[in-house]
């Protein structure tokens, strides 16, 4: 009974217990939840406050940006309501001005009408005058013009001859004066030496029996020669001397040195003759090469094609009236780089397109075409520049547009006119004196024709009574320009027109 006892008595007090914790517990909750409440409250209260202040904040500002935009916009309507009182006052002023104009077009047109008029009066009172003038005079307006010229072309022709041989006369002597000295400059500068080739060339011989033994048996050795170097061998009484001619001086060449192998080895015969004439070919083409090597490099002139360099070499068994090319093309290259320093051009250029004008000439016996195409065709395949090939295309025209073109002109004619540098043989020296006195005597009015100084000045006598100062002048310059167009000549040629009236009386 006891236990039962005390088992209740600890559940009452296990009951008390936890009653007793529930309440505390629930007392702590109570004391944190009203805690908390307050907090938040306090919080929402200060939200509340502060959105209150934002709001008023924002309200104030907001009213006073609208009454700065009221501003504002009553300013630009006062702006704008005085620019349109000022378009519609400059709108009237236009208005008032446009009136003006069309009252002073209107005068205007009023004043043309009435100067027209007047005019026509002019006009026809003009016309008048004229009539009535033709009348009087028998002439009409045509006619009286063409009688006043001729008079007074008839009464100044004198006075114009005059002012125009002192205008040219003045305006051609400084430069003449200028260019006289640079060319005498770069002639003394540039001298060269000069060996007239000719057609033929001598070979010496040991002896007269060696002229047997290159004629052969039946004149077979001669024959082979003759054949296949295209020459021809002239065997006369000369002692120990033959000769080889042919227009070509390669061939010659070539015959010259296998004849003179032949005769160093003494077996001359149709099959040894065949091998020395290969073995001299080979040699000569190493020769044109040398030679085109040594011309360029005495030149400065690098980085050329190799065929270029043959093509070069070739101009050293070419000739024109018996001129050596290579040499003549080397001359007119460093007559060309002195004048183009006197002138202030490109001088290096200037010797380059001196140098290149003649190289159509190394091929223009088996290419169809006058030198100076065939040459600016080769420039131009070989890449050379525009200037190069003009000058050897041009150097012949009367009057090349390009400057280095007319340096390299200047040039090879001084190349060419030096005393011994070229020679004629006396048939053709002959017909080129008959040539120049034929053409310059087909003018009217000429008396007698004579060419002087080897061709380099023709003297024209004309009739007095015929050709008066001023035509005679006028000849002169028509005989020069007829002499350049039909005529070919190194150098210039001078024209010398004289006029003389003489007359004799004889006291008794």
């Amino acid at each position: 009974m006891s236990e039962i006892i005390l088992t209740v008595a600890v559940l009452a007090a296990l009951a008390v217990g936890v009653g007793i914790g529930y309440f505390l517990r629930k007392q702590v909750a109570q004391a944190r939840a009203n805690s908390v409440e307050s907090k938040a409250e306090k919080m929402m209260t200060e939200a509340k406050q502060k959105a209150q202040e934002f709001l008023l904040g924002t309200k104030e500002k907001g009213l006073k940006l609208i009454d700065d935009a009221k501003r504002e916009a009553n300013d630009r309507r006062s702006e704008i309501g005085q620019l349109q009182k000022r378009l519609e006052q400059r709108e009237n002023m236009f208005d008032q001005k446009l009136m003006d104009f069309e009252d002073s077009k209107t005068r205007l047109q009023e004043k043309v009408e009435e100067v027209q008029a007047v005019k026509q009066k002019v006009d026809q009172m003009h016309d008048e005058a004229v009539e009535k003038l033709q009348e009087v005079a028998g002439l009409s307006s045509e006619k009286a013009k063409e009688e006043l010229l001729e008079l007074v072309e008839e009464q100044s022709k004198e006075e114009l001859y005059g002012r125009i041989l002192k205008l040219e006369r003045e305006g051609t002597e400084s430069f003449e004066k200028k260019a006289r000295e640079i060319v005498i400059d770069v002639i003394q500068r540039c001298a060269s030496n000069h060996a007239s080739e000719t057609t033929s060339t001598a070979i010496a011989l040991p002896s007269d029996e060696m002229k047997g033994r290159i004629i052969g048996k039946d004149g077979r050795n001669i024959k082979t020669i003759e054949k296949i170097t295209g020459c021809e061998l002239i065997i006369d009484d000369t002692p120990d001397m033959l000769l080889i001619s042919g227009f070509s001086p390669i061939r010659r060449r070539v015959c010259q040195l296998a004849l003179e192998k032949l005769i160093k080895d003494g077996r001359i015969q149709p099959a040894r003759i065949e091998e020395f004439i290969e073995e001299a070919k080979r040699e000569l083409s190493l020769d044109i090469k040398r030679a085109g090597e040594e011309s360029l490099y005495k030149l400065g002139i690098t980085g050329l094609d190799p065929k270029m360099v043959s093509i070069v070499g070739r101009l050293k068994y070419r000739t024109s009236y018996g001129q050596n090319i290579l040499n003549h093309s080397i001359e007119v290259a460093q007559l060309s780089a002195l004048i183009a320093e006197e002138l202030g051009a490109d001088a290096t250029l200037a010797k380059k397109a001196g140098f290149f004008h003649d190289i159509g000439k190394a091929v223009d016996q088996e290419t169809q075409g006058s030198h100076p195409e065939i040459g600016q065709t080769i420039l131009k395949k070989f890449g050379f520049g525009e200037e190069v090939q003009d000058a050897a295309g041009h150097h012949h025209d009367d009057k090349p547009s390009l400057l280095i073109t007319q340096i390299v002109k200047a040039a090879d004619a001084i190349s060419g006119s030096r005393v011994g540098a070229r020679r004629d043989t006396y048939e053709q020296y002959v017909a080129r004196l008959e040539e120049l006195e034929q053409t310059a005597g087909d003018f009217p009015g000429i008396e007698k024709v004579y060419a002087i100084q080897a061709g380099r000045e023709v003297r024209i006598f004309v009739k007095p009574e015929v050709i008066d100062d001023y035509e005679a002048y006028n000849l002169a310059k028509d005989i020069a320009r007829k002499i350049e167009n039909e005529l070919q000549y190194p150098g210039e040629i001078r024209v010398s027109v004289i006029r003389e009236t003489r007359v004799i009386e004889y006291a008794k």
